[in-house]
């Protein structure tokens, strides 16, 4: 057994970058490539200084899915309590960006569409191939891809196993940008953006897109006031206004 960690991550300023590291299986998800993930959302949402998270893959591949001689010998790639990959059953409540090269596919597309946000080179492929080989996308992809993109498409996807472009993805909505060169240098400089606001109102941001779509049409507004309401009486919001004031970048605490 090699002595290479499974999952390698960096910070780099306020950006925790979480890379699968496993290319000489197109970074098929183990057991213990799925703790050491579980193990960075952790790590995301515990230490105040860390604001976003992106999850990339090595070698010119995100994840090609569940390793199958793994599933052979009877391993699960999946985490109590966070599901496959550990992290699409219960993804970190800070932002978290995919930056897709080579093929999302399978548990890769699933590990992707937990993401909040995606970044894909244009050489990208994208699917869920499962039914090729007998098998379901039960890893949210039945679930939830229909709904990132429309159901027809979701629908035909699922039941034919069949691939879509970088290009076709975007058009659907399924990603946020496409580059020509690096997914990951792309997906920096989107985490830049975010990592430049409050902290405590990207957080409950998430937090109410997330929640809202089980909220009643009745209920929804009282529900989001109890979310945001610590948010304008917050020290970032004094600080937010008062460095807009001023002319000058804010300085946030994230309280």
């Amino acid at each position: 057994m090699s002595d290479t960690p499974e999952v390698l991550t960096e910070v780099d300023n306020g950006v925790l970058i979480v890379t699968i590291n496993r290319p000489e299986a197109k970074n098929a998800m183990t057991k213990a490539a799925a703790e050491g993930i579980a193990a960075a959302m952790d790590r995301l949402d515990s230490e105040d200084d860390l604001r976003v998270g992106i999850l990339t893959g090595a070698g010119g591949t995100f994840c090609s899915g569940m390793d199958l001689k793994g599933f052979l010998r009877g391993e699960s790639p999946t985490v109590e309590g966070r599901g496959f990959g550990g992290v699409v059953q219960a993804p970190p409540a800070k932002p978290l960006i995919a930056a897709v090269e080579g093929y999302a596919l399978a548990g890769g597309l699933e590990l992707m569409i937990a993401c909040d946000l995606v970044v894909a080179n244009s050489g990208a492929k994208f699917g869920i191939p499962e039914a090729k080989r007998g098998l379901v996308a039960a890893a949210g992809g039945v679930m939830m891809l229909p709904d990132q993109i429309p159901e027809r498409i979701a629908m035909e996807l699922a039941l034919t196993g069949d691939f879509i472009g970088a290009d076709r993805a975007y058009e659907l909505g399924l990603i946020n940008e496409v580059t020509e060169g690096s997914a990951l240098d792309g997906a920096k400089a989107l985490a830049a953006r975010i990592a430049a606001n409050g902290p405590l109102a990207v957080r409950v941001s998430k937090q109410v897109m997330k929640e809202s779509r089980g909220w009643s049409m009745e209920d929804r507004y009282k529900k989001q006031a109890q979310l945001i309401a610590p948010v304008f009486v917050s020290e970032d919001a004094r600080e937010g206004a008062a460095a807009f004031a001023e002319k000058r970048a804010p300085n946030w605490k994230g309280k």
